[in-house]
């Protein structure tokens, strides 16, 4: 099914995902990604946010928090040495309001797929990923 056909043209009468929906969004989406991929991230965590904090968004030099739709901290299974001390899971940070403030400004994506787009887009970036690398993923994972 393509991400236009799973659209659901209604969902301006609905109300949008609460941080609890939304959560369950993204953790369905990593779960339907490859297991090869998934390896990658180790011990992942995924925080879903309404926004960026202030500090990270001026840090990033981002005004607007609806800029940031998320956020990779973490080091990459493939810079990690065996010699390395204990290392923090990795985690990503999906923030909600820009998320669905792109998913109704487009209209031509399911918020599943941008949400999984948002969730290959950072973990792929920092680990090298090209970006037909990263869209082969998202599709697999919609």
């Amino acid at each position: 099914m393509s991400p236009r056909q799973d659209r659901d043209p209604g969902w301006r009468r609905r109300p949008a995902p609460d941080l609890e929906q939304f959560e369950t969004l993204a953790r369905a989406a990593y779960d339907a990604m490859p297991e090869e991929f998934r390896g990658l991230c180790g011990n992942l965590i995924i925080h879903v946010a309404d926004k960026a904090e202030p500090e990270i968004l001026k840090e990033m030099g981002i005004a607007d928090p609806l800029e940031l739709t998320g956020l990779f901290e973490g080091v990459a299974m493939t810079e990690a040495g065996v010699s390395d001390p204990y290392q923090y899971p990795n985690h990503v940070h999906l923030y909600r309001l820009p998320i669905l403030a792109e998913w109704r400004e487009r209209g031509d994506i399911s918020l599943k797929h941008l949400i999984a787009h948002v969730l290959v887009h950072e973990i792929g970036h920092h680990f090298g990923l090209s970006d037909a690398d990263m869209h082969k993923i998202e599709e697999s994972a919609t």
